[in-house]
C-alpha cells in the first residue's frame, strides 16, 4: 500500500479564507475514486498504485486554479512499503496501540 500526504496552498486568492479552494481539490479527489482522509492541515492519500496517486493530485492541483487561484504551492509525501501491506488506518492504529 502507498500512501502520501498532500498539502495544497492557494496563493493570490484575494482572501485569507481558503476552504473554497480546497473543497475544489477534494472534489477532484472524489472525481477521481481515490481513497482519502481530509485533516486540518493537509489530506492523507492511499492506494495501491503510484500513478493513480499522482494522477488524483494533479487533478486537485488543476482544481485550485480552475476556481480561480493565480498560483498554488503543492506538497506531497509518499510513502511506499514493499514489506508488508499498511493502510493510513493499520498505522494509526500500530501506534495507539503502543500508547496504552
Amino acid at each position: 500500500m502507498i500512501t502520501a500526504e498532500l498539502t495544497i496552498i492557494p496563493i493570490g486568492t484575494h482572501g485569507t479564507s481558503l476552504s473554497e479552494y480546497i473543497a475544489a481539490a477534494v472534489k477532484a479527489l472524489d472525481s477521481n475514486d481515490i481513497k482519502y482522509e481530509l485533516t486540518g492541515m493537509g489530506t492523507l492519500i492511499e492506494s495501491d498504485n503510484l500513478d493513480k496517486i499522482f494522477v488524483a493530485i494533479n487533478a486537485a492541483h488543476e482544481a485550485v486554479f480552475d476556481v480561480g487561484a493565480e498560483r498554488v504551492a503543492t506538497s506531497i509525501k509518499i510513502d511506499e512499503r514493499r514489506d508488508v501491506n499498511k493502510t493510513i488506518k493499520d498505522k494509526i492504529t500500530s501506534v495507539t496501540q503502543k500508547l496504552s
